[in-house]
């Protein structure tokens, strides 16, 4: 592989593996907030030991979050230099804000929470959980307005000269179409990962050890698959209207994700589709008529554009080359996303009924405790290679191609000894944070029950020593 090849690698590994903890972070945060609203409004002890519970986990997900995010930036200046310095005046604004005000808000809020237990009122302790949940849907909307921004360039200018692009409206950059649709896509599918855990993990608690805290974890249990259906509604939801907007600003990532090699009107979906080696067209598919028409424009009878078409049109527009991405790879992530991301919803409806009218759930149902949390995961993370490779050959749509952005100074053995040291040190975060992660798990809610209330040791000092030895 040349420099390119193993630049990109290094950086889908390092997004990847630092994704993983995102959405956990999104929405375990929310979810122990609401179980702390719970407790304050009743006082039930269940609902703050579950509190504390599940934002104990929170807190060590968001630890590795950290970690790894920083270690992922630093490619931005490692090996792709070229593409910083032309997002960068653009990028500057949201991403400062993402650091200095999100970050840094969500930060101070954590120690607060941390450290606040017995220090502050009850009321604005609750309050510093929630400040921290604005904080993260804060750093959320301003890395996805970035990212955002390279599917779809708003509110700049080219300096020619400087080789650059030049932000000229800030607000625009902010309300783009594509992030007014991505971000309660991202945030319904974070919540779909967050939901399937707290279920996931009270799961395994009510089969492998009956009888123990069965009230709190039946709570969790049900709470977490609700929190499931309701995310997967909306995902489906905001993803509809994601792909209108995708339709719109990127057709060739759209005819990609459906191996839609010549314009059809009306388009039929595909369910199933074998293509050429090359992936210049198809052999086989099993499609739905009028589907795609009305998934890509809302109107069932209305024309969708082919690969074909769509690199003519561009080698006009742009010069002479390649301008598909990575059909199979698109395609399958697209289904896979969807498929795998429905799977989770109807595991957690399983769950509902399981434990309907108060019943346990059977112990033919641990099965569930490992897969119900991953599931969801492994559909974000299809999502997001979906998202960044459909827009292939471009890291900045119609301006700046993915061979256009890597360092130029940077050489293939440099690359390859930077991605060997990354891999090792995240085969040794992984390690720790499932060690931490089974070890908080297993020990349940026994490990963060709150004190019981003593009487004071009574005062003996004033009385006569009346014996010693």
């Amino acid at each position: 592989m040349d420099t390119l090849d193993l630049a990109r690698w290094q950086f889908a590994i390092t997004t990847v593996y630092h994704f993983f903890f995102v959405p956990v972070t999104i929405s375990l945060v929310a979810i122990t907030a609401g179980l702390q609203t719970a407790w304050y409004r009743t006082g039930k002890d269940k609902d703050l030991r579950l509190t504390k519970f599940y934002g104990k986990l929170f807190l060590i997900n968001i630890a590795m979050g950290v970690v790894t995010g920083i270690v992922q930036e630093f490619q931005f200046g490692m090996n792709w230099s070229d593409y910083s310095r032309f997002v960068g005046d653009v990028f500057g604004g949201p991403l400062a804000l993402e650091g200095l005000l999100a970050f840094f808000f969500e930060s101070t809020f954590i120690g607060l929470w941390i450290f606040g237990w017995d220090r502050l009122p009850k009321k604005v302790h609750l309050a510093c959980i929630w400040m921290v949940v604005l904080g993260t849907q804060l750093s959320a909307y301003f890395i996805l307005a970035a990212n955002s921004w390279m599917q779809n360039p708003v509110g700049f200018r080219y300096n020619a000269e400087r080789g650059r692009a030049e932000l000229t409206d800030f607000w625009a950059v902010l309300t783009n179409k594509v992030v007014l649709v991505t971000y309660p896509h991202t945030i319904f599918a974070a919540f779909l990962v967050g939901g399937a855990f707290v279920a996931g993990v009270a799961v395994w608690h009510l089969v492998r050890r009956p009888g123990v805290d069965v009230p709190a974890f039946r709570t969790a249990l049900r709470l977490g698959a609700v929190v499931v259906l309701v995310a997967g509604a909306g995902v489906a939801l905001s993803g509809d209207q994601q792909g209108k907007v995708m339709t719109e600003v990127q057709p060739m990532k759209m005819a990609a994700a459906e191996a839609l090699y010549e314009s059809e009107k009306p388009a039929a979906f595909s369910i199933f589709t074998v293509g050429s080696l090359d992936g210049s067209r198809e052999i086989y598919s099993v499609k739905v008529p009028y589907l795609l028409s009305f998934l890509a424009n809302g109107d069932f009878d209305s024309e969708v554009k082919g690969i074909n078409s769509l690199q003519q049109a561009y080698e006009q527009l742009y010069g002479p080359g390649s301008y598909k991405p990575n059909i199979p790879l698109t395609y399958w992530t697209f289904r896979l996303m969807i498929g795998v991301g429905m799977t989770s919803v109807a595991l957690a409806l399983l769950l509902l009924w399981a434990t309907r009218r108060g019943r346990a759930p059977d112990r033919r149902l641990v099965w569930l405790a490992l897969p119900l949390p991953l599931l969801p995961l492994v559909a974000n993370t299809f999502g997001w290679i979906f998202t960044e490779t459909g827009r292939q050959p471009w890291l900045v749509f119609g301006l700046l191609p993915t061979s256009a952005g890597v360092s130029p100074g940077t050489t293939t053995t440099e690359i390859l000894i930077s991605m060997i040291g990354f891999l090792l040190l995240y085969g040794a975060l992984a390690v720790v944070e499932v060690k931490l992660m089974f070890r908080a798990i297993r020990a349940g809610l026994a490990g963060v029950a709150p004190e019981p209330d003593t009487p004071p040791e009574p005062d003996d000092s004033g009385k006569p020593l009346s014996f010693a030895y």
